[in-house]
């Protein structure tokens, strides 16, 4: 008789979270640097500050384009 396979404890690792610059933002919506700022500014697009560096989580941008869909699909 074969014994079963020795069982693997699996940790769940968080994701690596990316983060993205304001000019890469910028680059991925088509926008302009005084549009993201805007958009940061009013709470649309969250970010993080890093000393004087700002940076997107990708998530977020990712949940602000959906928002926006769901809010043009709503009207």
């Amino acid at each position: 008789m074969i014994p079963p396979p020795p069982t693997v404890l699996r940790t769940e690792v968080a994701p690596a979270l990316d983060l993205l610059t304001v000019p890469q933002v910028m680059a991925r919506l088509q926008l302009g640097r005084s549009a993201v700022y805007d958009l940061l500014r009013s709470g649309q697009l969250t970010s993080i500050t890093l000393g004087r560096a700002r940076r997107i989580p990708t998530h977020a941008l990712t949940d602000f384009i959906r928002t926006r869909l769901e809010q043009e699909a709503a009207a």
